[in-house]
């Protein structure tokens, strides 16, 4: 079970391990403290979704710059909450990527100056890694699993055998399903984010009124596929004469009902091809409760144990940067402070160098 320790209260007995994590890779400026016991001690997160929001999207001139005005001041207000400073702290994680280059830019150049500056360690964290082992801080989640990582920028299935041992089953040959719900929700007239707005709405709507394709399933392998499922969504939209408040529940309600029927084809299949006892679903698109329900009842019918981070671990979050952080440092891995910002960085070492 997760612990989340009172604002700026200390534990009675040291933890071995206490790390600053910072996280800047996309729209959310976030910084948190965590050590090994796998309590938090404090993790603030700042939005820009009021900065995007007129542009249906993430701007990402936009959020670098915003990232630069925050970093500071949010670190600072992770450790004072924390009631700790500088000086108490092992390590300073930070994300080194995957992302947009510019945000990672700023949080990991803002992490090596303060790791030089009070002479700790540096821990360059793949973000995607921060979402992977979530499940292992909140609930102590054994190697190996099988992780299901679905966000704005990826949809993957892989094996996880290990912190830093990842093999890919599966992933998306187009677009990510959180892109998918952003490209959605704009078509048929919700806000951004899409992801929130779309599930809000099928709650009202009729799964049933638009019969919208279920990309790969059925299909041999663990690959996914969105783009025809938005193209269906625009076809259907264009041939509205015009959309109200219930056809309107009815496209979410139905796009939402497509997009979960085959993401759990998906993950039956890497099951059935990869069986391991745990399933974990990590990232933003995570926190979809329909999703979470249909996993349900994949991981039940494979035998196999479903592991959902709480709702505000699955978007993005410092205090999962801050546990990988500790999950490396555990190995005696930490980073020089020349380590590169990447765009890119798959989690399979053999998919460098391929668009997943």
């Amino acid at each position: 079970m997760l612990v989340v320790a009172p604002l700026g209260s200390k534990l009675l007995s040291p933890a071995r391990m206490i790390v600053l994590g910072i996280e800047t890779s996309c729209d959310e400026t976030a910084a948190a403290v965590v050590d090994e016991t796998r309590r938090i001690r404090s993790s603030v997160v700042l939005s820009q979704l009021a900065q995007h929001r007129p542009y249906g999207g993430v701007v990402p001139e936009v959020a670098a710059r915003a990232h630069v005005e925050a970093i500071d001041l949010l670190a600072r207000r992770a450790l004072d909450e924390a009631g700790l400073d500088f000086a108490d702290l092992d390590a300073i994680a930070a994300t080194a990527g995957p992302g947009l280059i510019g945000g990672v830019m700023v949080g990991l150049t803002s992490a090596k100056a303060m790791a030089l500056a009070a002479g700790k360690k540096l821990v360059a964290v793949n973000h995607l890694e921060g979402h992977a082992l979530t499940a292992r801080l909140t609930d102590d989640v054994a190697f190996p699993f099988l992780l299901l990582l679905v966000s704005g920028g990826h949809c993957q299935l892989l094996a996880t055998e290990g912190v830093g041992r990842y093999r890919l089953l599966g992933t998306t040959i187009d677009d990510a399903a959180g892109e998918a719900f952003d490209k959605v929700a704009k078509l048929i007239g919700l806000g951004y984010p899409g992801g929130p707005a779309i599930e809000q709405a099928a709650k009202t709507g009729d799964p049933e009124a638009f019969d919208f394709p279920r990309p790969m399933k059925g299909r041999a392998g663990c690959d996914f596929s969105f783009s025809g499922l938005k193209t269906a969504v625009r076809h259907a939209v264009e041939a509205l004469p015009k959309i109200d408040a219930t056809v309107q529940a009815d496209l979410a309600a139905s796009f939402q009902a497509a997009v979960v029927e085959a993401i759990g084809d998906r993950a039956r299949h890497a099951l059935e091809a990869q069986p391991m006892p745990t399933l974990v679903v990590a990232g933003g698109v995570a926190a979809n409760g329909a999703l979470r329900a249909e996993l349900e009842r994949v991981a039940a019918a494979a035998g196999t144990r479903l592991v959902a981070p709480p709702l505000a671990l699955c978007t993005d979050n410092a205090a999962m940067i801050a546990w990988a952080g500790i999950e490396r440092l555990r190995l005696g891995l930490s980073d020089p402070l020349d380590v590169k910002p990447r765009a890119r960085w798959p989690l399979d070492p053999s998919q460098v160098g391929r668009r997943v």
